[in-house]
């Protein structure tokens, strides 16, 4: 929710990749029924580079999805993308005609935002999903995750984040990390220092596996509000933003008070209430499904989902 109003809204987005995990996925359960609410179909979230992810369903059957470009498929979902060919890039089989090379280029230079979760994001917005113990891959967060500087179309999404003086003014991608504050166990998502640099460090790597860097991060997202780092005038404002939204972790607890009210009043940072959210309308009944069997509802049976994931 906090997304949808602070950032997507906020910003007219209308072409985006969304990364994988949770948070994405509940925006997109969100856009049918809170962004409906909002008055936001037709303005926001129509034109995607993603894999056919299933819980975008309802969101594609409500009228929301326009099109949708994928790097590759989804088990599952042939049936349902062979049926939607006026969404999905299809060929005259019905199959579906992804392309990773085409997509991740749509991905850097053609689409609004990128927005993604991660596990580990230092004081400077550095994040890494590879952590102590752990050494998983980025995906195409590294490609999608920067603003590339080829980009000379505008839209009104890359035109809000304008900067730079006279002649040489340009638009900036939005670059959004959204996160929770604590990850399950109680383990901090908000750290001193990437556990990456270590393992880094460690494996003789020449540079530490960072996933995106700090300096094109645009906002981000916390349960607490949406730190606009992009607005930021300095190292120490961006700081400060940061941890402004970052709860009860190491970072946030070197927020002080009064600055982040100066950081609400200039822009910088924004708290659910500062964007007419409350708290009690947070609940699931919100989602426009709540189960992979609401899912298969709402395809009209069309999404086949894989054995693990059917609970009837």
């Amino acid at each position: 929710m906090i997304a949808i109003r602070g950032v997507y809204e906020r910003h007219e987005v209308t072409s985006l990749n969304h990364g994988i995990g949770f948070d994405t996925a509940a925006i997109e359960l969100l856009l049918p029924t809170y962004g409906a609410q909002l008055g936001l179909k037709g303005k926001i979230a129509k034109h995607w580079t993603l894999n056919p992810h299933p819980t975008l369903i309802p969101a594609i059957e409500s009228g929301w999805v326009e099109s949708i470009h994928s790097f590759g498929g989804e088990a599952g979902m042939e049936r349902y993308t062979a049926a939607r060919p006026d969404v999905f890039f299809t060929g005259r089989d019905g199959s579906l005609r992804s392309n990773r090379v085409l997509c991740q280029l749509a991905g850097q230079y053609a689409v609004d935002m990128f927005i993604g979760s991660s596990l580990q994001i230092d004081r400077d917005a550095n994040s890494s999903t590879v952590t102590d113990g752990r050494l998983p891959g980025f995906g195409g967060a590294p490609n999608m995750g920067h603003d590339p500087h080829g980009r000379r179309h505008s839209s009104a999404a890359w035109l809000s984040l304008a900067h730079g003086e006279a002649s040489a003014v340009r638009g900036r991608k939005l670059v959004v990390q959204i996160a929770q504050t604590f990850q399950k166990g109680g383990i901090p998502t908000f750290v001193e220092s990437l556990d990456a640099v270590e393992v880094g460090r460690n494996a003789g790597m020449p540079i530490p596996p960072v996933m995106i860097y700090g300096d094109d991060v645009s906002h981000v997202v916390t349960e607490e509000g949406v730190a606009y780092l992009y607005k930021t005038p300095s190292l120490t404002d961006r700081r400060a933003a940061l941890s402004a939204i970052a709860g009860v972790t190491p970072i946030g607890l070197g927020a002080d008070a009064v600055r982040t009210e100066q950081l609400r009043r200039d822009g910088l940072v924004a708290f659910p209430e500062d964007l007419g959210i409350a708290a009690r309308q947070a609940d699931r009944s919100l989602l426009a499904a709540r189960s992979i069997e609401d899912l298969v509802a709402w395809s009209g049976g069309l999404y086949d989902p894989p054995a693990q994931f059917r609970d009837w």
